[in-house]
């Protein structure tokens, strides 16, 4: 009998009744496609990470070896190249991942996209730096699709197997005996999985908050609905049963909506560019489990959090029919913001990054259960400072329906502490600013004169003008005219091999993963902040609407009172924007204080401008959700019969 009850009252809402079901369901729809989105970057750098493991070689434990495996870095037109070389000790040396067999010796198997470039080149350039090639390396090996990798075969004794090589890992790995080619993560790798773990709570506790907002959305309608109904006779239980029956119905439509939309998105995902190219569309395909997941978990969110606003409904159902203000929420709120915020300096110490995103997830949850709070104390004192009718009409409206407020303005001053958080991060010193210019080959062993002979021979006959020095075990060369990339990729392509087991490089290939990790915050930054900002606009767009068929009786009486309009929309204008500039400057602050502890230097120009940019991105889309409603206002005060569901 509920459930029929549910859908006839679903069903039977009126135009305007099913605008606002319309409207919640689309909320949902953004909250499920985009906590689809956070939560499977999170599984995509795991996958880029197992994919790329097996290129950092683990010592076999003794007797138990059966190849021998190093990696080096080369570079081509300011593009890295991971070089792989491989020797088999015995017949039971395993395929290495994306190879059909273990490479011989003098084979060589390249990447698709490093095929395509060594057959685009000159030979001089690129494609004389290897082996005569045997293959194409398949997905399995590749981080990304465009990645630029060679595998190259040796013999055991081979000079390039046995030369000893830099223990730095930015600069590769030292000839290692393996016993599998399982290998482990790299340090990399595991760097970008710390920042897709923040990024993730960053954008999904926006979401959550906004699902779990959906379900009040034209709460003021429903509650009144609910309450006659119990007037009549209806048991709490079957108030509770509706509610949650209503919602879960309209969630699941809303979750189902948003599972479609990720999955047509995946394309356009793929090229986000992070850790140096696109994805492959598979690391971005959730696995079965994560959808099912969220369309098990948003409508169940939603469906608690309609039930926790039903109190007032269940113990007072006569107060809601007479719309009597409810009681001022509790200082607590804000102790518990207080209270992790006292935890935060003590992260820069923090060795787990689960505790780090613990209590920023914390610390974000805290400025949401405070927003509420907030703007009863701002709709006080905006009535109490009023001027004229539109001041007290907002202040009032604050005083009468914190909640419903902070619903309009939430997702703004939820992306204003991201903006913040990352305003503070954007880093602006790793990079020396280094050009192209020498190129030097570290001498470990033997006379460096011996070596600058030979690149000077090399050099001669691949018609390369050069100047070579040469220093304490090291070899420099700068080309003639160093400037022009193809110059540089042909002195690369005649010293390859000069050192058994180095690669020339330049002060530029040095500085080539700080540049990259840079790139990459800030293109993170920038997905981060996109997400948050679809949230914010949408729950501001949705929520305004849904406020004005909430109150759609309340605004139809003060029009027939002879209220203009506006002097109403002014009333909601301020009523938006006064906790918005607040409650937006007090999360910034949170945000900007969170983010102290993992500063590294002085704040950076471009964060700040980004802030700058975020807060004026923030407060149009206030404004703009705000005027794209005005017409539904009209629409509503234009009912000489103004009457509830």
């Amino acid at each position: 009998m509920n459930l029929d009850l549910t859908w006839r009252l679903l069903r039977g809402g009126g135009r305007k009744g099913m605008l606002g079901t319309w409207l919640t369901l689309g909320a949902v729809a953004v909250s499920t496609m985009l906590l689809l989105f956070a939560v499977t970057a999170n599984f995509a750098f795991q996958a880029r990470a197992d994919r790329g493991a097996w290129r950092v070689p683990v010592a076999a434990a003794s007797g138990k070896a059966v190849a021998v495996e190093a990696t080096r870095y080369d570079y081509v037109r300011g593009r890295q190249i991971t070089v792989v070389d491989l020797a088999a000790l015995n017949g039971r040396a395993p395929a290495p991942p994306g190879l059909a067999r273990f490479p011989a010796p003098g084979e060589a198997w390249l990447s698709p996209a490093l095929a395509e470039l060594a057959g685009r080149l000159p030979a001089d350039q690129l494609a004389a730096r290897f082996p005569a090639r045997t293959g194409v390396l398949g997905e399995e090996a590749l981080i990304h699709p465009e990645e630029l990798v060679a595998v190259v075969g040796h013999r055991p004794d081979a000079p390039e197997m046995t030369a000893a090589r830099s223990d730095e890992w930015t600069a590769g790995s030292r000839p290692t005996q393996v016993a599998d080619l399982v290998g482990r993560p790299s340090e990399d790798a595991r760097g970008y999985q710390i920042l897709a773990l923040i990024a993730g709570v960053l954008m999904v506790v926006p979401l959550l908050v906004f699902g779990g907002a959906a379900a009040r959305l034209t709460v003021a309608r429903r509650d009144q609905r609910l309450a006659t109904l119990r007037l009549v006779g209806a048991t709490p239980g079957q108030v509770v049963g509706m509610t949650v029956a209503e919602a879960v119905i309209v969630a699941f439509a809303g979750a189902l909506a948003g599972t479609a939309a990720y999955a047509l998105a995946v394309p356009l995902l793929t090229r986000i560019e992070i850790s140096g190219g696109p994805w492959f569309a598979a690391d971005l395909l959730p696995h079965p489990l994560v959808p099912v997941a969220c369309l098990v978990a948003v409508p169940l969110l939603v469906g608690l959090s309609a039930v926790a606003g039903l109190r007032r409904v269940v113990v007072s159902p006569l107060g809601v029919a007479k719309r009597e203000t409810p009681p001022a929420m509790r200082w607590f709120r804000a102790l518990a913001l207080l209270a992790v915020l006292a935890v935060v300096p003590m992260l820069g110490q923090a060795t787990s990054v689960t505790v780090v995103a613990v209590v920023i997830g914390l610390a974000f949850l805290c400025v949401n259960l405070v927003g509420p709070w907030v703007v009863g104390i701002i709709g006080r004192v905006t009535a109490a400072t009023a001027r004229g009718p539109a001041g007290l009409l907002a202040g009032r409206r604050l005083v009468d329906d914190p909640r419903s407020a902070w619903r309009t303005v939430s997702g703004v001053a939820m992306t204003g502490f991201v903006a913040g958080f990352l305003a503070l991060l954007t880093p602006g010193a790793l990079a020396t600013g280094a050009t192209p210019g020498e190129l030097r080959v570290l001498v470990p062993e033997g006379p460096p004169s011996a070596v600058a002979e030979q690149a000077r021979e090399r050099l001669g006959k691949a018609g390369v003008t050069a100047t070579v020095r040469r220093s304490d075990k090291l070899v420099g060369v700068t080309p003639a005219g160093h400037a022009d990339p193809a110059t540089m990729d042909r002195a690369r392509t005649a010293l390859a091999g000069l050192v058994p087991g180095r690669t020339p490089t330049s002060d530029a290939d040095h500085e080539h993963y700080n540049v990259q990790i840079i790139d990459d915050i800030r293109s993170g930054t920038v997905v981060v902040l996109s997400v948050s900002f679809l949230v914010a606009i949408a729950s501001a767009g949705i929520t305004a609407a849904s406020s004005i068929l909430d109150r759609r009786q309340t605004y139809g009486l003060l029009r027939l009172a002879g209220t203009p309009l506006t002097v109403l929309d002014r009333a909601r204008r301020t009523e938006t924007l006064v906790p918005l500039a607040v409650m937006g400057g007090g999360s910034i602050a949170v945000g900007v204080f969170c983010a102290l502890p993992f500063m590294g230097g002085a704040p950076d120009g471009g964060g700040l401008t980004m802030l700058l940019v975020c807060v004026g991105i923030g407060f149009a889309g206030v404004l703009g959700a705000g005027a794209a409603s005005r017409p539904l206002l009209r629409s509503v005060t234009a009912d000489r019969a103004p009457r509830p569901d």
